[in-house]
């Protein structure tokens, strides 16, 4: 019988998220200068971003001569 590939480890934990946790978001506001972490407390937080970017692919320049 073969796993399942909802069960299989390995690089599923490597994908991306769109979904960040608290401590993740409370880390990106702080850099975003957006968090206080003495003051402000870590529930009720705004919705971070994560995006990632896909970037074309690079075109490939004749070669000159």
């Amino acid at each position: 019988m073969s796993i399942d590939n909802s069960l299989k480890s390995g690089s599923g934990l490597s994908k991306h998220r769109n979904v960040l946790t608290r401590t993740e978001r409370v880390a990106k506001l702080a850099e975003q200068g957006k968090f206080d972490m003495n003051a402000d407390k870590p529930t009720g937080l705004p919705k971070v971003g994560n995006r990632k970017l896909i970037t074309g692919a690079k075109s490939k320049k004749p070669a000159a001569g």
